[in-house]
């Protein structure tokens, strides 16, 4: 019934969505992987340069991870939970996390010895000639732009590890003759050692020390002078990758001279690879990989090209581009299709037999192979470096009139009229723990299937499947002047200029993303998506579950794409399965505990440091999205077979996890840590609220079922028992259990709130003060943060019931990347680097600007801001199995409409009216501006 209902609703909103501004567009081709425009099925991802003479299509498949099916627990961590806290109770923090370290971090991959390597490159005189000496000939070894701060893989080295030699030379001015200088060269990944005229300047092994060496003047000369650099890098970020300010150079200047009269080395330097196999580096958990990239040349349009765009259109999930060259008009057509599992390209020109170019694949994985299958189709095979999984992917290139041959691995195309190229790829991967699968027949059997589809059927199985979720929502906030603009020039002046249709804009991107990235039958959205181009992406690409994972999936009930949810709870039954070893084997617990990470694998260890490796709530947090499901879609047999058996698991677990605080006599958490800041600990506020909402959410739904009438009573004890919030010295919500948060502080994280949102443990219906008191450590806080940061107080400042403030904070996070947390050219959530959960949680923060049902009634317009006066939305749902339509002018409500989709009694509050009234599934209830039912 509920599906009927969206899709009944779905034709009713399409006049409405047509007139809405839904699409990113620019003047010119992409120049970086954060310009490309993303596309997606949930399961392949792609992202679009739209160049001219040459496009790049950077494509991933999301089961392409390192490592393999393994045991992450360390085997005996639970004999020393109990030491660890007593010390913690002791005020031992330090001796807790060094025992911690020691004895409770998970298990890392294999990794082998690095000494005989080390001691194998640094032999220079096994070389043919030594390339530290100054009169080294390096006059055939290639060119790199210096620093990369993401490392030398963004600038031309993807996939390199190993032993590199970096050259580059200064002439001394003749001032500085006589002098010490200074070489500062900033961070370098992994070990340096830096030589100048052939002698050692310094070494050094830290990857996070900047380099400052100081060479004496008797090792200078004259003239030119030669710096070498013998980089060691063993695994992710290689080579010399600067200052985070990137505004501070490299360069060199005298001692105890001002650096403003430094020669900069910030440039192009000449490198030779040494050695490209250096031993294994252990990692605690997995990363997702790219897949490889599709190259299309175009030979005809490298000169006179006007007229180009590029766009994406949110309403069709298709991207294209359109230039015209040497008179002839050329159009490419680029979308992922989730019927036929392939991505397709679709080339035209108004000019017929005009159509030339050459399609080739590649891959940065160092095991890949390209290979002709036939005159028409490319293979390209992979294996991921020391890990379990393979990749298999097919190009096939069908092309009306012209000819089509293959020559150097690569397909060309010449005098068509209309090209199709169609791109499937697989992997062996089946599930967590079984990667028996056969990607090249997968990949085959894909291709297999559109060998009798035409171009307009994949198109309209694609559009017809994709608009089922896209449509049920719609929304408006006004027209702009600033729509004219390209979607890069209007993230420069979106905090300058009013602009409210691009923060609907924002919203609907937020919507598209989640469906490329976590339709049914995939696996959830990681940090990036599905998208990824490097080898090492930061923090893994994978799952961080003390706020990102569970920010990702913050829009897919409200925003009326509640099927997006789906990978998240298939994820949830599988981390029940590991994370129940990780409870034995840490615990001594039943049920089931993820701690602050997890990936393909689904690892559920403590990871990292024992200072922020160590916290428990990933398994709770992750299990009030099961209860969130049930809210707002009212599904008993959901909350039944599916929900509550997994909520009821972690409630287990806490039920043994908890210990009395011998200061208070209250139940804490601990060990655990309140999210990458102050250590660990015994007792943070974050977990209690998320234990508590736990907790009423599992004691309700066992009343709702009728079932666990004993174990109620015992979660109603543990909930009553538990360390309330607390209001500190300085009028602050507290962080921890003991009174020591720092008003000067700045963390991104502001974890504490929990309970303000996405929990309901603290409201204003509940406790006036504990809200002031939260609100009060927000404003200690500070605005400033990186992406994600930004958009959860988007919905902080929404749930304080201040939209202006909400407002700020938006424009922040649609503010140019190169400042700081905001957004890239491609809308893309800057931390920076990427990760799209900024996305996710700003397009919720302003849907709870709209409308928040936390407290059991729909709350309308509870966060307005100013600069939203007018708008109108339909589609957007509530708990209690709701969806609305309204509308509202000069800030004020004109028209309400409810629709029920659970026969559930509805309560409405909005500028002090209340209306409640019961309703009957699948009808909706017309309510005027005062709040009154509308007959």
């Amino acid at each position: 019934m509920r599906l009927t209902l969206g899709l009944v609703f779905a034709g009713f909103l399409s006049g409405s969505l047509q007139a809405q501004d839904l699409k990113l567009w620019y003047n010119q081709p992409a120049e970086q992987w954060t310009d490309a425009l993303p596309l997606g099925n949930g399961r392949i991802g792609a992202m679009v340069f739209g160049g001219v003479n040459r496009e790049h299509i950077q494509f991933n498949e999301e089961t392409l991870w390192t490592d393999s099916p393994r045991d992450y627990n360390m085997p005996d961590g639970a004999k020393y939970l109990n030491d660890i806290r007593q010390l913690l109770f002791a005020g031992k923090q330090k001796e807790a996390e060094a025992l911690a370290a020691k004895h409770f971090m998970g298990l890392k991959s294999k990794e082998e010895e690095r000494a005989p390597w080390v001691e194998k490159v640094r032999d220079l005189a096994s070389l043919k000639s030594n390339p530290s000496a100054a009169k080294y000939n390096d006059s055939k070894w290639k060119t790199i732009q210096l620093p990369a701060i993401n490392g030398w893989e963004t600038v031309g080295l993807e996939g390199l590890d190993g032993a590199v030699w970096l050259r580059n030379s200064f002439v001394l001015p003749d001032d500085w003759a006589g002098k010490d200088l200074v070489f500062d060269l900033g961070k370098i990944r992994d070990h340096d050692f830096t030589y100048v005229n052939g002698h050692l300047a310094g070494t050094t092994a830290n990857a996070s020390d900047g380099r400052m060496y100081v060479v004496s003047a008797d090792k200078l000369k004259k003239g030119v002078n030669h710096i070498s650099i013998q980089v060691l890098n063993y695994f992710d970020k290689g080579g010399l990758v600067g200052y985070k300010d990137t505004s501070r150079p490299m360069r060199v200047y005298p001692k105890g001279a001002s650096e403003q009269q430094a020669v900069i080395l910030s440039r192009s330097w000449k490198y030779m690879i040494q050695d490209d196999d250096p031993p294994l580096v252990g990692t605690y958990q997995a990363s997702y990989q790219p897949f490889g990239d599709l190259l299309l040349t175009f030979p005809d349009a490298s000169k006179g090209v006007s007229d180009y765009k590029r766009e994406l259109d949110l309403t069709t999930a298709i991207s294209k581009t359109t230039y015209v060259s040497k008179g002839v008009r050329y159009t490419r057509e680029y979308f992922v299709s989730q019927p036929d599992q392939c991505l397709v390209v679709r080339i035209t020109s108004d000019k017929k037999q005009s159509i030339n170019f050459q399609a080739g694949l590649r891959s940065s994985h160092k095991q890949s192979a390209v290979r002709v299958i036939d005159p028409t189709t490319l293979g390209l095979s992979l294996q991921v470096k020391d890990g379990a999984l393979k990749g298999e992917s097919i190009l096939k290139v069908n092309a009306i009139g012209g000819k089509t041959r293959v020559k150097n691995g690569q397909i060309h195309v010449s005098g068509a009229n209309e090209v199709v190229l169609y791109l499937t790829a697989a992997t062996n991967y089946k599930n967590f723990k079984d990667v028996s699968g056969d990607a090249a027949a997968l990949a085959k059997a894909d291709m297999e299937k559109l060998a009798q589809q035409s171009y307009g059927s994949l198109l309209n199985k694609h559009l017809n499947e994709y608009q089922q979720y896209f449509n049920r929502l719609s929304l408006s906030f006004g027209s702009s002047s600033e729509s004219t603009l390209p979607t890069d020039q209007r993230i420069e002046q979106f905090a300058k200029n009013n602009d409210p249709a691009f923060a609907a804009l924002y919203l609907q991107y937020g919507r598209y993303l989640l469906i490329s990235s976590s339709r049914p039958g995939t696996r959830p959205a990681n940090l990036q998506g599905i998208w990824n181009d490097l080898l090492t992406p930061s923090w893994g690409s994978k799952y961080t579950t003390n706020i990102n994972l569970e920010m990702n999936y913050w829009p897919a009930e409200s925003l009326n794409l509640s099927e997006m949810h789906e990978p998240l709870f298939d994820m949830i039954e599988e981390l029940s399965q590991t994370g129940a070893e990780t409870a034995r084997k840490y615990y001594n617990a039943p049920g089931f505990v993820v701690h602050h990470n997890t990936d393909i694998w689904r690892g559920t260890a403590p990871i990292n440091n024992s200072n922020h490796g160590i916290w428990v709530s990933g398994g709770a947090w992750l299990s009030t999205h099961l209860w969130e499901r049930y809210n707002y879609t009212q599904d008993k047999e959901f909350l039944r077979n599916r929900a509550y058996p997994l909520m009821r698991k972690v409630a287990l677990f806490f039920n043994s996890y908890l210990v009395k605080d011998p200061a208070t006599g209250l139940l804490v958490s601990g060990p655990t840590n309140s999210p990458e800041q102050g250590g660990l600990v015994m007792g943070a506020a974050m977990d209690h609220q998320i234990i508590r909402d736990l907790y009423s959410a599992c004691i309700k739904a066992s009343e709702i079922l009728n079932t666990d009438g004993e174990l109620r009573k015992i979660m109603k004890s543990n909930r009553d028992r538990l360390t309330p919030n607390k209001i500190g010295r300085f009028g602050q919500l507290q962080e921890w259990t003991v009174d020591i948060d720092d008003t000067t502080n700045k963390h991104r994280h502001v974890s504490h709130l929990w309970g303000v949102h996405p929990g309901a443990d603290i409201t204003w219906d509940k406790d006036p003060e504990m809200m002031k008191a939260a609100r009060q450590s927000l404003i200690y806080r500070g605005d400033e943060g990186t992406g994600w940061s930004l958009a959860w107080k988007i919905n902080f400042w929404s749930r304080f019931k201040d939209g202006d403030h909400a407002w700020k904070m938006v424009h922040m996070l649609i503010s140019p990347a190169a400042k700081g947390g905001g957004s890239y050219v491609n809308l893309f959530d800057a931390h920076p680097p990427f990760q799209i959960d900024g996305n996710f949680g700003g397009a919720a923060g302003i849907a709870e600007m709209l409308l928040q049902s936390h407290s059991g009634y729909l709350d309308i317009l509870p966060s307005l801001p100013s600069a939203l006066k007018d708008g109108e939305i339909k589609g957007l749902c509530a708990r209690g199995g709701f969806e609305l339509e309204m509308k509202w002018k000069d800030g004020k409500l004109s028209d309400l409409s409810v629709l029920s989709k659970a026969g559930n009694t509805c309560t409405v509050k909005y500028a002090g009216k209340e209306l409640k009234f019961a309703t009957e599934r699948g009808k909706r209830y017309p309510i005027d501006s005062a709040l009154q039912l509308i007959k």
